[in-house]
């Protein structure tokens, strides 16, 4: 078998079983082998380019988004709009509260010098600040909420000035950086293999109960928010049992996500979903995309969740308007979230920077998310994407009531 015919195996692979692999065999050897500690470059590797790509990826997300968003979408398109950023919202409140009743701490390192904000005045000026660093120095300096600033700014130029040629040039561009960091994340399972090799021949097996605890609650977050608050919604706009069409959307729609991990992966089959509920097809074949895009709750639950796992390690005190305030960034920023695996994961840097924590402690955080990545990444896109085609649902019905009104 030659070099190409195995790089085309190892492509075709599941990356949630090449992931799982690596995390086994990583864990093997930490515990058999503790003095290979070469093994552990591969994690740093792997970090290293991830902190690499992350900031070109949200700025040129966030300002093509921008640039390209209609304008007159009429009722239906408010409406949805409105589901996908409520919901968002909410699911950053349920990551809180949950965060704060049982909270999480993680094994992190060079911690102790960490200079945390003393107040939230602090914080507030560490924000201003950064928003209007020099958008190349924010770059370079991954910055989040400076890239963030510019980008906006950026895509509302572009969406006023630029021609559609030059959009479309622009959106080619975001199209390159996204399959960078497909790449990337091929380099994933050895990644992984390092850092779970780094972690159990420092502290063994039982670094894992940490890393459980954390997933149960990403987890318990993300069905609470799909099971409850998203149904209560649709239950206020509707005035009716919201559960047939959640579990058909679940069943149809999130067990597919479950395996692809990729909202965009499933836009073919929520706009199939879709045609045989009967909705318009003028309306889900512009909301679905949309969606795709901006209805990230479970994806606000991972960015909140993780920030604050971070904050309570290094000892940062959490106010409850900094917390309203992280979840106003978790639902920004879950919207920039890339339809690639473990693509919220990328942007809870940009979360811990309000707090004003450090990149190089935030993407330990982020490393530890792939590391559970193979189940948390795989729920929180089948949650994220079944509620594409549910509150796309409930806003056509709603329009169909209103009208039955008039």
């Amino acid at each position: 078998m030659t070099f190409s015919n195995l790089i085309d195996k190892w492509s075709e692979t599941s990356l949630v079983l090449r992931i799982l692999a690596g995390l086994i065999i990583g864990a093997f050897l930490g515990l058999t082998a503790p003095q290979w500690t070469g093994i552990s470059i591969l994690g740093t590797i792997f970090v290293s380019a991830l902190k690499a790509i992350a900031p070109v990826l949200v700025a040129v997300l966030v300002a093509v988004s921008i640039a390209k968003a209609g304008g007159g979408l009429g009722p239906r398109f408010r409406v949805v709009i409105s589901q996908y950023m409520l919901s968002t919202f909410i699911a950053g409140m349920c990551a809180v509260v949950g965060s704060f009743l049982f909270p999480v701490t993680l094994q992190l390192s060079d911690v102790a010098d960490h200079a945390a904000p003393g107040a939230l005045t602090d914080v507030f000026t560490n924000l201003l600040t950064n928003m209007v660093t020099n958008p190349i120095m924010s770059m370079s300096q991954a910055n989040y909420i400076g890239i963030l600033f510019w980008a906006i700014l950026f895509g509302l130029a572009l969406k006023q000035k630029a021609s559609q040629q030059t959009i479309n040039v622009i959106q080619d561009f975001s199209e390159v950086i996204m399959l960078t960091v497909k790449w990337v994340i091929q380099f994933a399972p050895f990644g992984i293999l390092g850092l779970v090799f780094k972690s159990v021949s420092v502290s063994g097996l039982e670094v894992f109960t940490t890393y459980g605890q954390l997933l149960l609650l990403l987890v318990g977050c993300m069905m609470a928010n799909t099971l409850i608050f998203n149904p209560l919604i649709s239950y206020i706009m509707l005035c009716r049992n919201p559960y047939p069409l959640l579990f058909t959307c679940l069943k149809e729609s999130g067990l597919q996500a479950f395996f692809t991990r990729s909202s965009a992966a499933n836009i073919p089959i929520n706009m199939n979903l879709c045609k045989k509920l009967g909705l318009d097809i003028d309306f889900y074949s512009v909301s679905i995309p949309l969606g795709a895009t901006i209805n990230m709750n479970a994806a606000a639950v991972t960015i909140t969740v993780m920030t604050l796992a971070v904050a309570h390690t290094i000892g940062v005190e959490v106010t409850f308007a900094s917390a309203v305030l992280l979840c106003v960034i978790a639902t920004l920023g879950a919207c920039g979230t890339s339809g690639v695996a473990g693509g919220s994961l990328l942007l809870v840097p940009m979360a811990c920077s309000f707090f004003n924590i450090s990149n190089d402690i935030a993407m330990q955080a982020v490393a530890v998310g792939f590391i559970i990545g193979v189940i948390q990444d795989s729920v929180e896109t089948a949650l994220n994407s079944s509620g594409d085609v549910f509150f796309t649902a409930t806003a056509e019905y709603y329009d169909r009531m209103k009208k039955g009104e008039a």
